[in-house]
């Protein structure tokens, strides 16, 4: 199975339970409602952020209005952190799309964090550089894939967190948040009406259920065996 962008670990901490827990301790909690924006893009980058619960979007509005989704960000992932190291300007927007419970880590706090801790410096140094290739996997994807092959990864990553074994893979789950076919397209580089048309023809494969705006998959290995199946033109 190749590019898998779409599968990545994202338990930041996952291995460093004494690391965690210092950040978590020095960490300010925060529990926020759904659609509440976390930062707006030109925000001073004074923070980062550890997402215990919920989920965040990251995104951008262009002068038109157009709306761009760069990044989701679930539990076990650290966000805001090219900004707080550099001391730069937010380069997007977060919102959270769901009730969300983050640890708000301020830049000085972090700075001496890793300063006292080689471990968890090297594990910022690594998931930067995981998150460069990422980036590099996914403009490979948008490039040479089909954007049928592009929804069903995006699915899947959606749910990947709700299956934790086989057993899981074969039953269907239902996406953690109501997304809209905007949104979708905007993640795979696609407009509404070819999503839209997208998700008809899973639906009538039988691969998912969509009701009231809610992405039902029936068999996550059986979709995700149909995305590698694809030919691509």
């Amino acid at each position: 199975m190749e590019n898998l962008w779409y599968l990545q670990d994202r338990d930041f901490f996952a291995g460093l339970e004494e690391q965690r827990q210092r950040f978590l301790q020095r960490a300010i909690r925060k529990t926020l409602p759904k659609n509440d924006i976390v930062f707006f893009e030109g925000d001073t980058g004074d923070s980062c952020f550890y997402v215990a619960s919920g989920l965040v979007r990251i995104f951008s509005i262009t002068d038109s209005g157009k709306e761009s989704i760069f990044f989701l960000r679930r539990p076990g992932e650290l966000f805001g952190l090219s900004e707080v190291l550099n001391a730069f300007p937010r380069r997007a927007n977060a919102q959270t799309l769901m009730p969300t419970e983050l640890y708000v880590m301020p830049s000085v706090e972090f700075d001496r964090l890793l300063a006292e801790d080689y471990v968890l410096a090297r594990r910022v140094i690594t998931m930067l550089g995981s998150r460069v290739r990422y980036l590099g996997d996914r403009l490979s994807n948008l490039a040479t894939g089909s954007v049928m092959s592009r929804l069903i990864k995006l699915l899947i990553s959606l749910v990947y967190d709700l299956l934790p074994d086989a057993e899981a893979w074969a039953k269907p789950v239902a996406l953690p948040v109501r997304i809209s076919q905007e949104q979708l397209a905007s993640m795979t580089g696609s407009t509404q009406p070819t999503v839209s048309d997208l998700l008809q023809k899973l639906h009538k494969a039988g691969l998912i259920t969509i009701a009231h705006r809610q992405i039902t998959i029936c068999n996550p290995l059986h979709l995700l065996a149909h995305a590698e199946e694809i030919v691509e033109d």
